[in-house]
């Protein structure tokens, strides 16, 4: 699994769970998959179940190793092309993957994208239909990623998925029930995140002068609590209909193995 991506996996996953009266014909959302079966491995290890043959076994499970390590290194590659405002091509990427593993490229492609998606907040653009060069942008018709500096990490993944929590919440969120979901993934107030720094000072101070937030008293609430919805900026660059289909990617598709 990518670095990040087992947070927000967490985050969408713990959310998802909560008991809501519009889920209406479709019924509750799978948890994430990041990684799906490989083709190939689940019959050699149908046929390991079947016959005992071991090796049969150990040769898909060293198959998956290998291709999820080629879907996390592509994933650091596309991460660096983005950071570095560059485009890459097909060629390239193949070359990454190496020969031996290139009859699985569209599965670790496709794996791939899912995984910088869901943990940066990146999509993965073919320019024009018909070409082999792509380009990286922030999901969701987002602009804002918050790299400031050589240190930082696109942050619009976690964006992304604080405000799936919302929509998830009818549309507000009280503060504490936004910890609640966030611990699920270690994710607390005041404790240094690799990907979003403090993650308090993120939500109620730096995306909330962003306009993707807003931060107010839950009315007549004594002690203090506070919510959090969508603001000004999240609704001009994006919708509700773009999120869901952000949180059914995420939340459904092929078991692990």
């Amino acid at each position: 699994m990518p670095p990040g991506a087992r947070s927000v996996q967490g985050q969408l996953e713990e959310a998802l769970q909560e008991p809501r009266e519009d889920q209406g014909a479709e019924g509750p959302q799978h948890p994430p998959q990041a990684v799906p079966a490989i083709p190939g491995s689940e019959s050699h290890a149908q046929s390991s179940s079947s016959s005992g043959d071991e090796a049969a076994g150990d040769a898909g499970a060293s198959l998956q190793y290998a291709l999820q390590n080629k879907m996390i290194q592509l994933i650091e590659f596309l991460l660096l092309k983005y950071l570095s405002k560059e485009p890459t091509t097909r060629a390239e990427m193949l070359e990454l993957v190496a020969r031996d593993h290139q009859r699985h490229f569209p599965v670790i492609f496709s794996q791939a994208s899912k995984g910088l998606q869901l943990a940066y907040g990146i999509d993965v653009k073919r320019v024009e239909a018909g070409t082999h060069i792509y380009v990286l942008v922030p999901t969701l018709g987002l602009t804002w990623d918050g790299v400031n500096d050589e240190e930082s990490l696109p942050k619009t993944g976690f964006l992304a998925v604080v405000l799936s929590i919302n929509l998830l919440q009818r549309g507000r969120v009280v503060e504490e029930k936004l910890w609640d979901l966030l611990s699920i993934a270690e994710v607390y107030p005041g404790r240094e995140h690799f990907i979003c720094g403090e993650p308090r000072e993120l939500i109620t101070r730096v995306l909330v002068q962003e306009r993707y937030l807003k931060y107010r008293q839950v009315r007549h609430s004594n002690p203090a609590h506070f919510e959090l919805r969508w603001g000004p900026r999240a609704h001009a660059e994006t919708s509700p209909r773009q999120v869901k289909h952000f949180v059914r990617r995420h939340t459904s598709g092929p078991a692990v193995h």
